[in-house]
């Protein structure tokens, strides 16, 4: 367990009365299921008022902390579908400490829903003592499937807190997580984060290569339905599709969302003591938008908060990436931030105007989460009706991006000469080797405000790469937005580099 399990299990709601077992002692009754069912109680959920669920717990678990809440473990010997020689396995988190909600659980098979029933003897409990109860419930469960060996179930993904969700591709950690959706996302009245009620795992079949996942999600101002296709490997694939139905108009409304850490990096560095180069799960917000222009965007951990929009329409991807992939880009034996996945969402469909929204908060540690990212619809999403966004999440090291251009793989920031600001760019990749005799790249920058002087783009041969080198006068102004890349006659070289530069 890591930080990104400390996440406040948010709003609740009974999901009693939904379906046709009278109650949840009967757990044992199988129910008719289909592609329709989730919807169908999304549809109903959102025509009634929100109901907060208790979150009263046996007095055994009532006040653990976060230590005795890391001493309860899932028994593998009792996993789902262990013993059935199928390729997933699924293990359950135990409620208690932030995850008080429960979750319900059902294993579909042959058209039938059955629920997966709670015992205290599924779990290992150390300092802790178990509950007596046995109609507790879950808090949440992860996926386990062969992935970095044949003979090894190793854990995929975990879906527990909220909406969250989080998944590895070979060889990876887990790092940053995505969310069913995000609400009022850095409103000064408060964030609005629905939870996961309820998850439907169908049974694989022998061999299959996916795992298919159903959820019910709920909020004061939204229900819906989530259908996930899940393919692990050298980069684990999730083909998602949301089906919303709010209950009141949704205009600050997040598709998409990702949840990461950045606290500092070579152009980030302000005030910090520190023996590593850089620590992060994310280092940059990827985009390539409905025009066709691939931009990379450094995050920042800024003195205060700070929202970025980018406007578009009929997006063609973006992530939260982490381009370092070296031991030696962070120094860190513990954490391997190297390792930690990138997520890029690439749509499905016409998603229609709006706009990538960037959140970067304030920290000054590397234990919470300070950046989000999401897609928001241009116009509010109106109430009474089902509005659908299908979108294909790839956990991965790096992704396509358009090969021709070169990709950003370093910016640094420091003193320059007159209190200006020295700011570097390296760029890798794309055609940048391949270029023909006489050809000359340049460096086009600018400056929304202040003023960019001494502007150079120069070949680093011994590294196979290019460098964008110049000086930003920022006058008074507190902030600027930048923006560079490198060209030449015939256009691009580079992806586009944007940053918000801040006193």
């Amino acid at each position: 367990m890591r930080r990104r399990e400390v996440i406040l299990a948010g709003l609740s709601w009974p999901l009693l009365g939904l379906w046709s077992a009278p109650t949840r002692a009967a757990a044992a009754a199988a129910t008719a299921f289909d592609e329709d069912t989730v919807p169908a109680l999304a549809r109903a959920l959102a025509a009634q008022a929100f109901k907060p669920q208790s979150k009263q717990l046996p007095a055994s678990l009532e006040k653990i902390g976060y230590d005795q809440y890391r001493g309860i473990r899932y028994n593998p010997d009792q996993a789902l579908w262990r013993g059935l020689n199928l390729p997933f396995q699924a293990q359950f988190f135990h409620r208690g400490f932030f995850f008080r909600d429960r979750v319900d659980i059902y294993d579909v098979s042959g058209g039938r829903a059955t629920p997966v029933v709670y015992r205290p003897s599924q779990f290992r409990f150390q300092g802790v003592s178990a509950p007596s109860e046995n109609d507790l419930g879950y808090a949440g469960f992860r996926l386990h499937a062969p992935l970095n060996r044949p003979d090894y179930f190793d854990e995929v993904c975990a879906f527990l807190g909220a909406s969250y969700f989080r998944a590895v591709a070979k060889g990876q950690a887990y790092g940053l997580s995505a969310r069913g959706l995000a609400i009022k996302t850095a409103d000064p009245a408060g964030e609005e984060f629905p939870v996961f009620r309820a998850f439907w795992l169908e049974r694989p079949a022998a061999g299959a290569q996916r795992a298919i996942v159903h959820a019910l999600m709920d909020s004061p101002s939204a229900a819906a339905a989530f259908r996930f296709t899940i393919v692990p490997g050298a980069q684990t694939v999730f083909d998602v599709s949301m089906r919303l139905y709010p209950r009141v108009s949704l205009d600050r409304v997040g598709i998409a969302p990702l949840t990461s850490m950045y606290q500092f990096d070579a152009n980030d560095r302000n005030g910090i003591d520190d023996y590593r180069p850089a620590v992060h799960d994310s280092d940059g917000l990827a985009l390539i938008n409905g025009r066709g222009e691939q931009i990379w965007r450094p995050l920042h951990n800024p003195a205060v908060l700070q929202e970025s929009a980018f406007e578009d329409r009929a997006p063609r991807g973006f992530g939260l990436m982490q381009r370092k992939r070296e031991f030696a880009d962070y120094a860190d034996s513990e954490a391997h931030y190297e390792r930690r996945p990138s997520a890029w969402v690439e749509p499905v469909g016409d998603w229609g105007e709006g706009s990538v929204r960037l959140i970067e908060i304030p920290t000054a540690d590397e234990f919470h989460d300070n950046i989000v990212a999401y897609w928001r619809p241009a116009q509010p999403l109106a109430a009474g009706r089902e509005h659908r966004y299908d979108y294909r999440l790839h956990w991965c090291d790096r992704h396509e991006w358009l090969p021709r251009l070169a990709t950003v793989s370093g910016t640094r920031i420091g003193a320059g000469a007159k209190h200006t600001r020295r700011i570097v760019i390296d760029l890798s990749g794309g055609t940048l080797a391949q270029l023909p005799a006489g050809s000359e790249p340049r460096a086009v920058v600018s400056a929304g405000t202040g003023k960019v002087a001494n502007v150079v783009a120069h070949a680093m041969p011994a590294r196979g790469t290019w460098r964008i080198a110049f000086e930003l006068d920022p006058g008074s102004e507190r902030s600027v937005e930048l923006r560079a890349r490198l060209e030449d006659a015939g256009g691009a070289l580079s992806e586009t580099w944007l940053y918000r530069w801040t006193a």
